[in-house]
């Protein structure tokens, strides 16, 4: 697993190991997901919910995220998070929090402009976080789901409307985006 592009091009990241712990993004999935980010990242505020070794928040930051939240209750995760920080001097850009993603995001005041979401598949964590996510982005914010292809995540949820699938084997990608809310 590495950095595709940026400031920490090619820097190899370290992972967890066991597929009960984490399942890595593919570099497959990972460059379209950024191909479909890719405008959305200069000075943005990004989170990486469930982030196991932290790649996409890495990327983000590579490419140009002012700051990004990384979240992640197993503490195996967030010590590999750091190392991956430290490894691509992106850490002073950074947030690490050992905590839960759904408690973080039914508290924090934080607004974010980019959200990836890749939580262990069929667990309904996508479902369960989307809506409070809603309320933690800011206007236009832009949200990626990985969940596995047969996972049906809703049309819309609060303020976040969906855009639109893509489907790479049995990986599928989920963009929403959050609209302007009406009084």
């Amino acid at each position: 697993m590495r950095v595709i592009t940026g400031t920490a091009r090619g820097r190899k990241l370290k992972t967890l190991e066991g597929g009960d712990i984490v399942r890595p993004t593919t570099d497959k999935v990972k460059e379209a997901m950024f191909s479909i980010v890719h405008f959305e990242l200069e000075n943005a505020l990004v989170l990486d919910a469930f982030a196991g070794s932290g790649q996409l928040g890495l990327e983000a930051l590579s490419r140009g995220a002012q700051k990004a939240y990384f979240l992640d209750a197993n503490k195996k995760a967030f010590e590999t998070v750091k190392e991956n920080l430290k490894t691509t001097n992106l850490f002073d850009r950074a947030v690490v929090l050992n905590t839960d993603t759904l408690s973080f995001l039914n508290g924090t005041k934080e607004k974010f402009d980019v959200a990836f979401l890749d939580p262990p598949y069929q667990k309904g964590l996508v479902q369960s976080a989307l809506p409070l996510l809603s309320r933690c982005c800011n206007a236009d914010a832009l949200v990626v789901c990985e969940t596995d292809f047969t996972e049906e995540l809703p049309d819309s949820v609060g303020s976040l409307q969906k855009l639109r699938e893509y489907k790479y084997g049995k990986t599928k990608l989920t963009t929403y985006r959050k609209q302007e809310e009406t009084v």
